[in-house]
This record gives structure tokens, C-alpha cells and sequence, in this order.
């Protein structure tokens, strides 16, 4: 596609959905890539010949590597078209997948999966900005979330699938599929996708510089701590369903889903017209939602209630909070920001995990409501208080 049928189908404002429903799916499958083997711990463990806990790190490998490669990679290959850039990180994820799936040696496989990771840190860092550039700005704000409920889907429907593939026909089935979706994504980019100029050197914006724009730095820091709030309380659901006696976990998880696939819905809706009102009004949800489940005594509609409300309006949060970055940081700059956003999420993910462990071994799974409680009433006042730079009413 020439630049000149870019241009003219962003002024006229189409929306291009097969391209964006490529970038939702290249989501999915790298949530996929990622989390599929949390499921699979005794079987991958049996296959390579180590304890379960070891398998485990198979997830951390890819966890790590995506992580700390988010922001060098990012900046190595600003200059590069994009859709290059795209197809590469999707032909990695096809081969090692493939390599994971025929591989019996782990040592073979910790070494896939880090690769893998780094093909996860370099996708995401342009998916959003990607999706921001295919369309007008007045449509920017529901690109992103059609990119970004491609997370939601994989969480909620993909590895469920995947595990119960792998249960069926075995692990190595599950980790060739992915495999074969990736492959079958590459040509989907190359024949849907617009391609997108580098950055050239003259005009680069140097990642320190993009770091300081107005608002970059207030809307990483309220990415996390959302991510430490949401994350200390949402590793540790299960031992909270059980303190409060809510019933079967994996119920509590459906509901909390199915609220999160609602959430993220309304999200693309709205997030165009109001952004702040929407984030305000989800962080205020998750705040009130932090405050039932910390008082409630047991079971009962209320906790339950909650946990739906807390899925709902969280669905929507890395949508509000990656489009608020795009706009901050311009849409040029966007897989600069991203990349930051990427490594910041996964340490509020890291850091709420171990500030929920610690937590639970110190005071009970009762305490956990009140450790995300303060963390996320601070990010809603953040959000309110920065309402000329980093969350304005409108985009300009």
C-alpha cells in the first residue's frame, strides 16, 4: 500500500479492520507464547526430565528476556520500516515455537523460550504505536483496544484452548499450532498490514528525550502502580477466595473474565470520545471494588459482585493507559514510549506478585484488598491532578 492510499484512507476515516484484526491476533499469539506452558508444567517437566519447579522457569525465561529487551531492541530498530520489523518477530515466534514443540532437551527449550521472549519485547513495543498510525486520531483510541483485546481473548478463551488441546493430543500439538498461526500471520501482515517508514536519524527522537516529554513520565508511573495494586491482589485470588469462602476459584476467575471482556468492550467504545472520564470512572471501580472485597465478611453477592466490577473496569485500563501514552508522546514516538510501558508493566507485574507474596506469608489473604486499596486510590488521584498533560479532557 502506497503512502499516498495511507494518507487518503485516514482522511477519510476508515476504519482497517483487517489489518487491525492481524495486529489483535499477533496479541494473541504472543499471550499465548507466553503463557501457554503455566499450564502444562507436569507435562513439559516429564517430557524434558526436571521438576515441575524448573519447567516453571520456562515462563520466567520468556518473562525476563521480554523485558529487558523491550528498550534496546525498540531503539536498535527504530530506523527500519515497520512491517519488516512485524514479520521478523512473527517468523521468530513461528520458529521457536517449533523449536519448543521438537525439542527434548531443556536446556534446548530455556534457550527457545528467551528467544521467544525477545520476539514478545520487540512486538510489543510496536503493536500500539502500529495500530495508531493506521488510523485517524479521532479513531486511535478504539484502534488500540481492538489491538488489545487480542490479551484479553487469549487470557480468557486461547489458553483454556491450548490446554485443553495439549490434553488431548499432547503438548507438542499446542506449541506447532502456535506455530502454524504464526506462519499463517505472516502473510496475513504482508498482505493486509500497511507498511510504515523508520524513523530516520536526522528527526529521531533519542529514548531519553521521549522519557521527558510532558506526561510520559506521569502516565508510566500510574501504569504502575495500577499493575503493583491489580497484581498483588490477582496472584493471590485463589488464596483469597478460599479466606473469604467465596466459593470454587475457578468460578471467581470466570466471572472476573467475563467482566474483563465486557470492560474492555464498553472501553473501545467510550475511550475515543471521553479517555480521562473513562479512566477516571475504571480506577474509581477498581479503588470501590478493593474497598468491598477488604470489608466483606464471606460469601455472598457483594464479593462476588465485586470481583466482576473489578474485572469490568480493569478490561479497559492498559487500553486507557497505552492510548494516553501514544497521545503524550505523539504517534512517531510511539514505539519509544511503548517499549518503556512494556518494561514498566512487567516490573508492576513482578512487584505486585512479590508485594502480594509477602503480604500473604505476613498478615493473611484478608490483607491483600488493603494492599491494592491505597495503591490504586493513589493512581486515581494522580489521574485526576494531571489533567493538562498526561490525561487531558480531550486530544488535541
Amino acid at each position: 500500500m502506497s503512502g499516498a492510499t495511507i494518507a487518503g484512507a485516514v482522511r477519510v476515516g476508515r476504519m482497517p479492520w483487517s489489518g487491525l484484526l492481524a495486529l489483535f491476533s499477533a496479541a494473541f499469539t504472543a499471550v499465548m507464547t507466553e503463557l501457554l506452558p503455566a499450564g502444562l508444567l507436569p507435562q513439559l517437566g516429564l517430557a524434558l526430565g526436571v521438576p515441575e519447579g524448573r519447567a516453571g522457569f520456562l515462563v520466567t525465561a520468556y518473562a525476563v528476556a521480554s523485558t529487558l529487551s523491550a528498550i534496546p531492541l525498540t531503539a536498535l530498530l527504530r530506523g527500519l520500516p515497520r512491517r519488516p520489523v512485524l514479520v521478523g518477530a512473527l517468523a521468530g515466534f513461528a520458529l521457536f515455537n517449533t523449536v519448543t514443540a521438537l525439542s527434548s532437551s531443556y536446556a534446548v527449550t530455556f534457550g527457545a523460550r528467551v528467544l521467544a521472549g525477545v520476539m514478545g519485547g520487540i512486538l510489543w513495543a510496536m503493536l500500539v504505536g502500529y495500530a495508531a498510525r493506521m488510523v485517524p486520531v479521532e479513531r486511535r483510541g478504539r484502534a488500540i483496544a481492538i489491538v488489545s483485546a487480542g490479551i484479553t481473548v487469549a487470557l480468557c478463551a486461547g489458553i483454556p484452548a491450548g490446554a485443553a488441546l495439549a490434553s488431548a493430543f499432547g503438548w507438542r500439538t499446542a506449541f506447532l499450532g502456535l506455530a502454524v498461526v504464526a506462519v499463517a500471520l505472516v502473510g496475513w501482515v504482508l498482505w493486509k498490514v500497511p507498511d510504515f517508514p523508520g524513523e530516520a536519524a536526522a528527526v529521531r527522537v533519542p529514548l531519553r528525550r521521549v522519557a521527558v516529554l510532558p506526561g510520559v513520565r506521569t502516565i508510566l508511573g500510574v501504569t504502575v502502580l495500577v499493575l503493583v495494586g491489580h497484581q498483588a491482589m490477582y496472584t493471590y485470588l485463589a488464596p483469597f477466595v478460599a479466606f473469604a469462602g467465596l466459593g470454587r476459584t475457578s468460578v471467581v476467575l470466570l466471572v472476573f473474565g467475563a467482566g474483563t471482556v465486557a470492560g474492555i468492550w464498553v472501553t473501545g467504545v467510550v475511550i475515543d470520545r471521553f479517555p480521562r472520564v473513562t479512566l477516571v470512572v475504571v480506577l474509581a471501580v477498581v479503588a470501590g471494588a478493593m474497598a468491598v472485597l477488604a470489608v466483606s465478611g464471606g460469601p455472598g453477592w457483594a464479593p462476588l459482585g465485586a470481583v466482576a466490577l473489578w474485572g469490568a473496569a480493569f478490561g479497559g485500563v492498559p487500553t486507557l493507559l497505552q492510548s494516553a501514552l501514544v497521545d503524550a508522546s505523539g504517534a512517531g514516538n510511539a514505539d519509544a514510549a511503548t517499549s518503556m510501558q512494556t518494561t514498566v508493566y512487567n516490573a508492576g507485574i513482578a512487584a505486585g506478585s512479590l508485594a502480594g507474596g509477602l503480604v500473604l506469608e505476613g498478615a493473611g489473604a484478608g490483607a491483600l484488598p488493603w494492599t491494592s486499596l491505597p495503591l490504586v486510590a493513589v493512581a486515581l488521584a494522580v489521574v485526576v491532578a494531571a489533567r493538562r498533560r498526561a490525561f487531558p479532557a480531550r486530544r488535541v
